[in-house]
């Protein structure tokens, strides 16, 4: 629900009294909403004193980096664009339920070293309220390295961050969440170059085809699930449309195809975690980012 044009306005207000504090800063810039609203007031705020950063790696699909592109070019920001190593990290290789850690951690180790040759002493994130229902990896990594979180610290739900979004202009008010290609590998399953490339064709075919919202994950002997909305799961399956996904999907390296009848749901891999992981609100599947969990989960070995 969108939030009344008063109400937008005093959380702009709160913003903008909270980058008033800051010096100078450098926003972590996936492209997405949340951060491309942070980068927005950070630029109307402090200007040139504001820089957003984009970390490129194989875990970005092609179409997130362009995205960033074009919304950095339309909020005016500097913007910078560098190449991120957290495939060399064996922790995140081995794609526990702690991934989400050590991704960030990569980022925001890049992002202080930029900081401090900028002289821009702040690191900014687009973390909201609603992200702090559970104790999420990502989180941690943000506290450890001293990130600020200004959506989140003004009290603003991701309803609220789109409405501002929308207030301020941003074509990708409505753009739906889009976490990294390596969210879509099950936990366990050794994250590779191999395997994100795979997930990304299959899904910008799927994408082609007229399916917007869309997940494709990896599982166990290259095996493809793919989630869609449960209303057009009959479209994926006629004939003509099912047998060219097929080929393109076997194509990417996937051995066994399949359909999750269930579709689509944001988050969907954290299922098999729910039962262990220690939460500090409301179950929330509507995040792909797993929530830190207790359990060790077996290390499988890597099948292609």
């Amino acid at each position: 629900m969108q939030d009344t044009l008063d109400q937008t306005a005093q959380n702009l207000t709160r913003l903008v009294e909270i980058f008033n504090t800051f010096r100078g800063c450098v926003v972590a810039f996936s492209g997405g909403v949340d951060s491309a609203v942070v980068a927005s007031i950070a630029h109307r705020v402090l200007g040139n004193q504001a820089l957003a950063v984009t970390g490129v790696s194989p875990s970005l699909a092609e179409n997130q980096k362009n995205d960033a592109i074009q919304v950095a070019s339309q909020i005016g920001i500097r913007h910078r664009l560098i190449v991120t190593h957290e495939l060399q990290r064996p922790e995140y290789v081995a794609n526990g339920s702690d991934r989400c850690f050590h991704c960030k951690s990569e980022l925001y180790d890049a992002l202080s070293a930029i900081s401090q040759q900028e002289n821009l002493f702040t690191i900014l994130n687009g973390s909201n309220q609603d992200d702090l229902g559970d104790h999420r990896p990502g989180l941690l990594a943000a506290a450890s390295a001293g990130v600020r979180s200004p959506l989140s610290e003004a009290g603003l739900s991701k309803d609220s961050v789109r409405s501002l979004a929308l207030h301020l202009g941003l074509f990708i008010w409505d753009k739906p969440a889009s976490p990294c290609l390596s969210s879509r590998i099950a936990y366990g399953e050794p994250v590779t170059v191999a395997r994100l490339q795979a997930i990304e064709k299959a899904e910008a075919f799927l994408m082609s085809l007229g399916f917007p919202l869309v997940r494709v994950r990896y599982h166990a002997g290259d095996m493809a699930r793919i989630e869609i909305p449960s209303d057009s799961i009959s479209l994926l399956t006629r004939s003509e449309t099912r047998l060219a996904v097929l080929q393109i999907l076997h194509r990417a390296g996937f051995r066994y195809i399949t359909l999750d009848l269930d579709g689509f749901r944001s988050g969907s891999l954290n299922e098999v975690l729910s039962f262990s992981c220690e939460t500090a609100g409301p179950d929330k599947s509507d995040r792909d980012e797993p929530a830190t969990c207790s359990r060790n989960l077996p290390q499988l070995p890597i099948l292609s």
